[in-house]
């Protein structure tokens, strides 16, 4: 009896600290399929949406691929970027571009690259994609991705340009796969 509760001490033991030193993004881990539909149904089309977010070293890799039928064809927009860990909790910057001595950093914004960024809050993992235009202005893109309890994203998609709305979309995204942790309960 006493070995017996040794053991399920080590297991209670091992799966709490699992929990309390998971990376806080590790629930974020998985691929998910949806469509965003815009907020205001006169002002856009539908989009198909695929979201993959992996776990790197020190970070996360965040994908995504939208495609739209435009004018009788169908156009598809794929991202791809790295963030990785900073000294301040919770937050991520992107690692897209890498340096002379091998390191890796965001793009420059003042020379027309994306500059972006992620943070988490309780169960939403955002993302920040700011970018300086020809004439000095501005465009922040926003993707919130909220968890459900069932491990589907409810996401949020705004784009700004100099502080003005130009697009609202919104989506729920349906779990394709489980993540690492869920796979080991």
């Amino acid at each position: 009896m006493t070995a017996m509760r040794g053991l399920l001490l080590g297991v209670a033991l091992t799966t709490f600290l699992s929990v309390c030193f998971a990376s806080d993004y590790e629930m974020f881990v998985g691929d998910y399929t949806g469509m965003f539909i815009p907020v205001d149904r006169e002002k856009g089309q539908v989009y198909d949406l695929s979201v993959s977010i992996r776990e790197i070293n020190d970070g996360l890799n965040i994908s995504w691929e939208s495609t739209t039928f435009d004018d009788g064809k169908l156009k598809a927009t794929t991202y791809s970027i790295d963030f990785l860990e900073t000294e301040r909790k919770n937050i991520l910057t992107a690692a897209e571009k890498k340096n002379l001595f091998g390191g890796r950093g965001p793009l420059d914004p003042i020379n027309g690259e994306p500059y972006a960024w992620a943070r988490i809050t309780d169960r939403t993992l955002i993302v920040y994609m700011m970018l300086i235009a020809d004439d000095g202005g501005y465009e922040v893109q926003t993707y919130n991705r909220t968890l459900k309890d069932n491990g589907d994203f409810i996401t949020q998609y705004s784009r700004f340009r100099n502080g003005q709305v130009v697009r609202t979309l919104k989506a729920t995204l349906n779990r394709q796969s489980a993540t690492r942790m869920e796979k080991n309960k």
